[in-house]
């Protein structure tokens, strides 16, 4: 039998595991120019390529998210993990335009599981290891793992396009041999959650929504839905925008450049975590609206420092901006139905990489790239400030 880590321990664990997971999800966005000229496809595919991703995380939210409440925190991990393994040799055998679709989708539906079933392992491990410590520092480090693996998995995947042969295999056999390692890992952490004699009848997430403050809920989950556009767009055109509009092919500084905007986001959460709700959308606002000018402005003066730089300043607002919608949510959710309402939430979010992104995508096909990002910096602009203000209005002073 296998020795089990004691809880200090395993809480570590599972947050290396969780952020691995993560970066392992974001280390083909530099490499997407790459699969475009190896398969020579159009760079609107691309879209439909991290669309399908969202949407596997979408899918395994509602239909998985939930089950390890009752099957058991462990085996949830380790099931997120080996699919994590199973899109990686699809990476890898199937390396045409279809079979990214695919291993995309399965990499989603791995992110569901595990962002998940971490975030609750995270917190219960944590309980046990160190019983009078607040909450917060688990969370914060949940949300470092999460939005940190993100910045992470992108400066990998650039890197080793960069100075590395075979760019196109060796990030995936790197994260092949460590999410291997992870499930060993893994099988060490103690169990959390006692299983019931009998499990229950399964069902999908179940979804509400707050009927008394129905209104604001929708501004909330709206601005949640703009902000995930945002790291959308980025996540899967950046280097095709480096590449094209800024004549910058670079993969290192395309991977830089993810990792930053994601890094700022964890940042700011981290920064203002004992802020108020007011100050944390407060400042959401204003990076909003500077980061996404910068944006639009550096696009049109081919500025490359502007642009990137709108680009961390505008993660900076997003990641506030979630977090104040996940604040706001929980306020107004009804007793005992906190985790519905933060569930269907994180479902809108989720559509923030699907809808607007594809229909950039859509847009590359007929109009110049400068005009259609600017079109969807002034939507996104319009969205993110003006749901940000409403709760700001709504949060307490």
């Amino acid at each position: 039998m296998m020795p089990h880590a004691s809880a200090r321990a395993g809480f570590w664990i599972v947050a290396a595991v969780f952020a691995a997971t993560m970066a392992y999800s974001t280390v083909p966005t530099p490499l997407y120019p790459l699969y475009e000229q190896s398969d020579g496809f159009p760079v609107s595919l691309v879209t439909v390529i991290y669309s399908a991703y969202a949407v596997g995380v979408i899918v395994s939210l509602y239909l998985f998210g939930h089950i390890s409440d009752w099957f058991g925190r462990r085996p949830m991990i380790l099931i997120a993990v080996a699919i994590s393994l199973v899109s990686g040799v699809m990476f890898l055998a199937w390396p045409e335009t279809a079979g990214l679709v695919a291993a995309r989708l399965v990499n989603g539906v791995s992110i569901g599981i595990m962002s998940a079933t971490a975030t609750a392992y995270l917190g219960e491990v944590r309980a046990v290891a160190a019983p009078t410590e607040k909450p917060a520092f688990a969370t914060s480090v949940a949300g470092a793992a999460n939005l940190g693996g993100l910045a992470l998995g992108s400066l990998i995947g650039g890197a080793m396009a960069e100075v590395l042969p075979d760019p196109l295999v060796l990030p995936h056999v790197l994260f092949l041999v460590l999410l291997t390692v992870a499930l060993v890992a893994v099988a060490a952490v103690p169990e959390t959650v006692a299983r019931p004699a009998k499990a229950p009848r399964y069902r999908p997430q179940k979804l509400s929504v707050p009927r008394a403050n129905r209104s604001i809920f929708l501004v909330a989950a709206f601005g949640a839905f703009a902000g995930f556009a945002v790291f959308g767009l980025f996540s899967s055109l950046i280097p095709t925008f480096l590449g094209g509009e800024f004549e910058d092919r670079d993969h290192l500084l395309a991977g830089i450049s993810v990792f930053a905007i994601f890094g700022a986001s964890a940042a700011g959460q981290l920064a203002l975590a004992g802020a108020r709700l007011r100050t944390q959308l407060t400042v959401a606002v204003l990076a909003c609206t500077v980061g996404l000018m910068g944006v639009a402005t550096g696009a049109i003066l081919v500025q490359i420092a502007l642009f990137l730089g709108g680009g961390v300043i505008a993660g900076l607002g997003v990641g506030l901006l979630f977090r104040g919608a996940i604040g706001t949510s929980l306020a107004i959710a009804e007793p005992g139905h906190s985790a519905e309402t933060v569930a269907l939430l994180f479902l809108i979010a989720y559509l923030g990489p699907v809808i607007p992104v594809l229909a950039v995508g859509a847009g590359l096909s007929f109009a110049p790239p400068l005009a259609v990002l600017l079109v969807f910096v002034v939507l996104v602009l319009a969205a993110t400030v003006s749901a940000g203000l409403i709760m700001r209005r709504r949060a307490a002073p």
